[in-house]
């Protein structure tokens, strides 16, 4: 056997874990981090380490968030620390983005009113927020072809920007893309997709690409959303992605208590253009 055929059989396992551990533009290790938050938030602690409230997030920012996505209401429901998430985020000097749970059973373009609404009332408040807001669509998996287009373009009427679309790791949604129309799956696919994909056992999806092929609309991701909480037993439980060689913790940093974590695409500066590009200047 050569010596070159020697070294290939050395640099060829390197070259197969690289690749495998890169299931986007950029590793796990390099990819921009961003945390998502609701009223729920933060979570009880579960172990020693730093902590974070709505006003204070030091701690999110020292273990490396540089954007943080408030949810602003569901359905009819308007979320009680948006306000103090935003305030708190733009103190540490994090990208500021928002997302509205869109629910099948009401009005859709009456649910995209209520979120634009309810971001100017936060603005009227705290006019010191003078950067833009990111602006995101959270589909429930019930929702319909029809009620996601509808909300997008009525958010779109409203602020001339077309907010990015989060969609749940589900059967049901896939069903309704799957049977949607070309026009309808031009019009998703132009709006960036944060996918979830943050469940221990990955039978069917085990990969952000394969997810994105199984939506048969979208060609590529923006945000995955690696790391989700669920309450289980009384108790907040961490659900963490740890499928192929992207093993993701079950905490963020040195944080005494779950969080819901995203990685971007990316780099850092195309993470700030993405969220440029998306936000509102409220």
């Amino acid at each position: 056997m050569s010596a070159v055929m020697h070294k290939w059989l050395f640099i060829l396992p390197v070259l197969l874990l690289a690749s495998c551990s890169q299931y986007g533009k950029v590793s796990f290790a390099q990819s921009p981090q961003v945390i998502n938050v609701s009223e729920y938030d933060p979570k009880e602690k579960q172990r020693s380490g730093s902590s974070f409230t709505p006003f204070n997030q030091k701690a999110l920012k020292d273990n490396g968030s540089l954007g943080l996505i408030a949810r602003t209401g569901k359905g009819t429901h308007i979320d009680t620390k948006c306000a103090e998430f935003l305030v708190g985020a733009h103190k540490q000097n994090m990208k500021l983005g928002t997302y509205f749970y869109v629910l099948p059973n009401i009005s859709s373009s009456a649910q995209a009113h209520r979120y634009i609404n309810r971001l100017k009332q936060i603005k009227a408040k705290y006019p010191f927020l003078d950067e833009k807001v990111l602006l995101v669509a959270d589909f429930d998996t019930k929702c319909s072809t029809y009620q996601m287009t509808t909300f997008l373009k009525e958010v779109k009427k409203l602020t001339g920007v077309k907010p990015v679309v989060y969609l749940e790791n589900g059967d049901a949604i896939r069903n309704t893309l799957k049977y949607a129309s070309s026009k309808d799956k031009s019009f998703l696919r132009s709006h960036p997709y944060w996918l979830a994909l943050y469940s221990t056992n990955h039978p069917k999806y085990k990969t952000p690409e394969q997810l994105v092929k199984a939506t048969g609309v979208w060609n590529t991701w923006a945000m995955w959303q690696y790391a989700g909480v669920w309450w289980e037993n009384g108790r907040s439980k961490p659900h963490y992605y740890r499928g192929g060689n992207w093993q993701t913790p079950a905490y963020f940093g040195n944080l005494s208590q779950p969080s819901e974590r995203n990685g971007f695409n990316g780099s850092e500066a195309e993470l700030y253009a993405f969220w440029s590009k998306h936000s509102w200047a409220w």
